[in-house]
């Protein structure tokens, strides 16, 4: 039987290692975080509503994820919008409300996404899991692999690596090299989540929602450029969440939170100082998703791109991730796919 490893422990890798699963082969799972989900990031406090810092929406194209939320049996609901949402086109004028339009529905899952890598994580096998360990090494010789960490070696026949392209060409030495023309399309490939910053503010009441607010707003003046109702699926726990400037990435945590609150309050008054968490990601800061780019890229540039997904070492090197996935790369809808899509190559690798 060919050992497999699965660099990764995010979306991708778990979805793989579940599909393996299914087809009665084990591989293991090397992830660097002391944690899984990658870029699924859902934080919990007790009696409060789950917020992301990563992966939150998806849709009714994304037929991919939705097929597989169905097959581990995990609900989802629908995006709040109800009410007014804030409009901040320029400083020098007040906050303008209006009524969304129709629109198709963006969806989330019941209990935080990470409620999805935990089905995953419950089917995995002892020991197929190891954490906080960061490949820096991979020599391919004589159909095997060797990797090496810090601290430990790691063999195998076949190796799929889950790691964002262009984080994985900048931090993992590979002898023989990669293809030129692989590693400097991943060099120019955007990385999902990279510039993000994401922040969330619980409460014990959705004042907005009793206002008539939608808790929704979009911003040109910020520091946040987009805010939504983020309570859970009962309505029961209550919170806002959104996105930060990148600008904001070297204030201090402290600094972010007070200028988050000052903005929360010019729409929704005194209520919304009366917090119960503040939390936020700055996933610049995170060495296990994003390294600085060189020059401009755009927002899923290479995204996608076939090159990525091209066969290294006989075939026995795959590069998965929602960047490398055929359709809706950089979704969650991706990183399914991906996971699916590798499996597929793995089986017939075993033929």
């Amino acid at each position: 039987m060919k050992r497999i490893t699965i660099l990764g422990a995010g979306l991708t890798g778990l979805t793989l290692a579940y599909q393996l699963k299914k087809a009665g082969i084990s591989a293991t799972l090397i992830e660097a975080r002391n944690r899984t989900g990658g870029r699924i990031h859902t934080l919990y406090n007790e009696a409060q509503a789950p917020v992301e810092m990563g992966a939150t929406w998806f849709g009714e194209k994304h037929e991919a994820l939705l097929a597989f939320l169905a097959e581990l049996q995990i609900p989802f609901f629908e995006q709040f919008l109800q009410g007014l949402t804030f409009y901040e086109p320029i400083s020098t004028s007040p906050p303008q409300s209006f009524l969304l339009p129709e629109q198709a529905p963006n969806l989330r899952i019941a209990g935080g996404s990470n409620a999805l890598i935990a089905k995953l994580l419950s089917h995995l096998d002892s020991g197929q899991l190891i954490l906080g360990q960061r490949i820096q090494k991979v020599d391919y010789q004589d159909g095997r692999f060797e990797l090496e960490s810090e601290k430990q070696h790691f063999s195998c026949d076949v190796l799929v690596s889950t790691i964002p392209p262009k984080l994985l060409v900048e931090t993992v030495v590979f002898s023989p090299r990669l293809p030129i023309d692989m590693v400097e399309k991943a060099k120019q490939t955007h990385t999902w989540m990279g510039e993000s910053i994401k922040v969330a503010i619980t409460y014990k009441r959705a004042f907005w929602r009793e206002n008539g607010y939608s808790g929704s707003v979009f911003s040109n003046v910020g520091p946040i450029s987009e805010l939504y109702d983020h309570s859970n699926m009962d309505a029961s726990h209550y919170a806002l969440k959104g996105f930060m400037s990148g600008a904001f990435h070297g204030a201090s945590h402290e600094q972010r939170k007070n200028l988050v609150l000052q903005q929360l309050g010019k729409y929704f008054g005194k209520e919304a100082q009366d917090y119960l968490t503040y939390s936020d990601c700055v996933w610049q800061y995170e060495p296990e998703t994003f390294t600085p780019y060189s020059g401009y890229i755009l927002p899923h540039q290479n995204n996608g791109d076939a090159i990525l997904r091209a066969a290294c070492f006989e075939g026995k090197l795959i590069l998965a991730g929602t960047e490398t996935a055929s359709a809706f790369p950089g979704y969650m809808d991706g990183a399914v796919r991906s996971g699916m899509e590798s499996a597929a190559q793995i089986l017939q690798l075993m033929e």
